[in-house]
């Protein structure tokens, strides 16, 4: 396969439920894969070495999806290298999973085109050594998230579109998660309580705290539906019946604002290859 898709994510709702002894997050959360995303290209290289070609996206060079092809390559013991190409359209920073999603699709495609055969439980083991999120990415279905993300169990959610705005400032997730006004208590709920019920994004009061843009953006797109925050931010969403409908508001977003409209999918596209699966 010449492109390989690494497809972006909305969390529906983020609930910070506690926090472990070793300082990480208990989490509730479902995770809504998008067709919209990043995109990969692999030339395998014999001589062992692992370099991203470098573009405009301003990524440093060993982004994650460097990382995950060394991390890769040392667990195989493979001699074999790559050149990574990556078009980026997920912007960093955003909370729509970009190097995590880069991450999974490079560690699905390198166990290809190496050769490998680990199993989508080894592919797991070692995409959660990345980042909490790469799990959902590697086993490619839209999920139910508890844990620090790691828990999943895959969901089928309706067909829906989303207009998704992106406010021009880049959000640390480690200075949320930091912060001790953080909401750590919110009550655990099983999943059909949480689709029925109230939710939120427990992390928004503080990135709009940390990030007046943030709260700017999401007073304006409320305008237009529930809106929320996705991740730790900086990005946010709101559901809408169709993609002319995600265009028109796009198009009067506030001043420096990006975005784009996609729908919400189950399955990740590479699954369509039997490259991702449950």
């Amino acid at each position: 396969m010449d492109a390989w898709p690494a497809p972006a994510k909305l969390n529906l709702f983020l609930h910070v439920v506690g926090r472990r002894d070793d300082g990480y997050h208990e989490l509730q959360t479902i995770f809504r894969l998008l067709d919209y995303g990043d995109v990969l290209r692999f030339r395998i290289r014999s001589d062992g070495l692992i370099q991203r070609q470098p573009g405009n996206d301003g990524l440093p060079v060993e982004d994650l999806s460097v990382r995950a092809a060394q991390h890769l390559q040392k667990a195989a013991g493979t001699k074999s290298g790559v050149d990574i190409h990556l078009i980026k359209r997920i912007p960093q920073g955003s909370g729509l999973g970009g190097g995590s999603s880069d991450a999974a699709t490079t560690l699905h495609a390198l166990n290809q085109l190496w050769q490998l055969g680990f199993d989508m439980q080894a592919l797991n083991q070692l995409g959660a050594a990345l980042g909490a999120d790469v799990p959902v990415f590697i086993r490619g279905r839209s999920a139910f998230a508890e844990g620090i993300g790691e828990q999943l169990a895959p969901i089928d959610l309706p067909p829906c579109w989303y207009s998704v705005v992106v406010p021009p400032v880049s959000v640390s997730t480690a200075r949320i998660f930091s912060d001790p006004e953080l909401t750590r208590d919110t009550p655990r709920r099983t999943i059909p309580r949480l689709l029925a019920g109230a939710v939120q994004n427990d992390l928004e009061p503080v990135t709009c705290r940390h990030y007046p843009v943030v709260a700017e953006c999401l007073d304006w797109l409320r305008s237009f539906g529930e809106a929320r925050m996705t991740g730790s931010g900086s990005a946010m969403f709101v559901e809408v019946p169709n993609r002319e409908s995600g265009l028109d508001i796009l198009t009067q977003a506030p001043s420096g604002c990006s975005g784009f409209v996609a729908r919400g999918i189950n399955c990740h596209p590479l699954s369509e290859q039997s490259a991702v699966g449950v």
